[in-house]
């Protein structure tokens, strides 16, 4: 596992939700290894923290090491007697109507051909099964890379603790880019710079890097030190950020892709992991669902019919790719919130007025992260709920905004001697306006 080329990951509901789908023993395993964050911890330039709760009710995201997690998973999935692990294998071509994959063992030299009634393609944003699936289908595809990219850093424990607040996601928005910091198992932290490639190219030696972070990280800085900053940047790659868009994602009754060979996305909403882990608890409710019509009780999906587990995979692929393309679209706003909104008044005035009317009607008014990260309200579905939910907050401060001045001018009237307007004149003036 190759280190200082991955983001930490952050793992809340709709993951934790698919691990309990699989064995509740193995969400639990799986928050032995969590750190919670209940907030974001806003660190300004002059020095000052402010902390932006995630959840009026005190749900939280929870950072967890990458390696850590992938050793668990794997283990886990060693432990089912039907599972083999093969390791240093690359796919090199696929036979979907036959059901074959041709891979390359790299430690031998050798090919190796296997045979599968299904064949699942999860190899990332730049898969070879995807690759395949493209001269099968008719398959719309976009790859799109934005103009920022990232590196990483490391902050060391401090006197045998956390340098910081272990239970925030710590933030450095400075408009245009930003330095992020999850908390590790080991009470270090995980610090990664987002910023323009521009930005990159102009900081080239020792004595930029130093200049760059005084002028806009100096508290981070100092908890970092200068020396190991300076190494880091220099060491550690700078990595490119990109997303995946394609449909459908299915051949026939023989090939699947999910995770991120379906739908690559920026890291910005912590949702990638969640996304893919969530694809698999979709998929298997579909193929149990569609398996109830001719075995009520049963949730074997391996007497699913060619017909039958064709039917699932399309409905899946119907419906997935819709989500997909929302925590898309979802994950690059959030990049602009991160780095510049959450000091924003309009934008702080908002979740202050969300989380109030949260509080009071928990079902009816959901912040947008609450339905990202703490339901599993199907993304596409959250977009539309919060646009709904955006026009009656709107509306609402500009009927409380009529009425309060209506009150105030109708005051100052009596103590002028004045007519005020009636409340339905008032009303019309307002209608004819908007």
């Amino acid at each position: 596992m190759i280190e200082h080329r991955s983001i930490n990951l952050a793992i809340s509901e709709r993951g934790l939700s698919a691990l309990r789908h699989l064995d509740p023993h193995l969400e639990s395993r799986v928050k032995d290894l969590v750190i919670p964050m209940h907030g974001r911890m806003i660190h300004s330039l002059d020095g000052k923290q402010t902390s932006q709760a995630y959840d009026v009710f005190g749900k939280h995201n929870n950072s967890v090491g990458r390696s850590v997690l992938i050793k668990l998973l794997l283990d886990e999935a060693q432990s089912y007697p039907n599972v083999t692990l093969h390791f240093s294998h690359e796919f090199l071509q696929a036979d979907f109507d036959a059901g074959s994959v041709i891979l390359h063992n790299t430690k031998s030299g050798q090919r190796v051909v296997a045979l599968a009634d299904l064949i699942v393609g999860a190899d990332g944003a730049y898969s070879r099964v995807r690759q395949r699936l493209m001269t099968k289908v008719m398959l719309n595809y976009s790859q799109t890379y934005i103009e920022h990219g990232y590196c990483e850093f490391s902050m060391a424990p401090r006197d045998g603790d956390f340098a910081m607040d272990p239970n925030h996601l710590h933030i450095w928005p400075r408009k245009s880019f930003m330095l992020i910091a999850l908390p590790n198992l080991d009470k270090s932290f995980t610090c990664t710079l987002f910023m323009p490639w521009q930005e990159f190219d102009r900081v080239k030696t020792p004595e930029d890097v130093v200049a760059f972070f005084r002028t806009h990280f100096p508290d981070a800085l100092r908890l970092m030190g200068e020396e190991k900053v300076c190494a880091e940047y220099s060491m550690n790659p700078k990595g490119s950020l990109m997303y995946v868009r394609c449909s459908p994602y299915t051949y026939k009754n023989r090939a699947v892709i999910l995770g991120d060979s379906a739908h690559a996305m920026v890291p910005f909403y912590g949702q990638g992991m969640n996304c893919g882990f969530e694809d698999v608890e979709k998929l298997d409710e579909i193929m149990v669902k569609v398996l109830s019509e001719s075995h009520p009780e049963s949730t074997n999906t391996t007497q699913l019919t060619d017909e039958q587990l064709r039917r699932a995979l399309d409905e899946y692929s119907e419906t997935r790719s819709q989500d997909a393309s929302a925590i898309v679209d979802l994950a690059l706003e959030n990049y602009v919130e991160m780095r510049a909104k959450v000091v924003d008044y309009a934008y702080l005035i908002r979740k202050h007025l969300e989380g109030l009317l949260h509080r009071i009607f928990p079902e009816r008014v959901i912040p947008l992260y609450t339905m990202v990260s703490f339901t599993s309200i199907p993304y596409n579905t959250v977009i539309e709920r919060w646009n709904r939910q955006t026009v009656w907050i709107h509306r609402s401060v500009r009927a409380a905004t009529v009425a309060t001045a209506f009150t105030v001018g109708a005051l100052s009237a009596r103590l002028v001697g004045l007519r005020a307007p009636s409340l339905g004149e008032v009303a019309r003036l307002f209608i004819r306006k908007n």
